[in-house]
């Protein structure tokens, strides 16, 4: 079985704005580019990796978080959590993955689903109730349009 890699910090927020401008005043470069907004607000932001930082930091509403993750669906307590993500080379070792996490007893919150981003997708939860995903590399040809948020 392939070796997944820690990649992704993502934090739920209560005010996704609100955290933007905090991380930006740390120092943390997050281009407009990389906040995704709707009708209704900032619901997705991206900072990349640098040579600074290595890992994927990731902003996303308690809104957003209830779709890419359906295990949250109707959670009020969402605002500070916090998803753990580990990305795998190709598409079948996220199934592979969580199949594996499946047979050691572990709870999966997310079965493998095609994301709308284009990735392969699972979400696990840890032994202290912490959401671990695995991800594949996002592929063109996957993508779909976002939900409505």
């Amino acid at each position: 079985m392939v070796k997944p890699v820690l990649d992704q910090i993502n934090l739920i927020c209560g005010d996704v704005e609100a955290s933007l401008a905090f991380y930006r005043r740390l120092g943390v470069d997050i281009p407009e580019d990389n906040v995704w907004r709707t009708a209704t607000g900032a619901h997705h932001i991206n900072a990349e990796p640098t040579g600074e930082r290595p890992l994927h930091l990731e902003l996303d509403s308690t809104a957003f978080a209830q779709l890419w993750n359906p295990a949250w669906k109707g959670r009020t307590d969402l605002r500070g959590r916090i998803f753990v993500g580990f990305r795998v080379p190709a598409r079948g070792d996220v199934d592979a993955v969580f199949r594996d996490m499946m047979a050691g007893g572990y709870r999966g919150l997310q079965e493998p689903i095609d994301a709308f981003w284009g990735s392969r997708f699972a979400i696990i939860e840890d032994p202290d109730g912490i959401a671990v995903g695995v991800i594949s590399p996002a592929l063109a040809d996957k993508k779909t349009p976002p939900p409505s948020v």
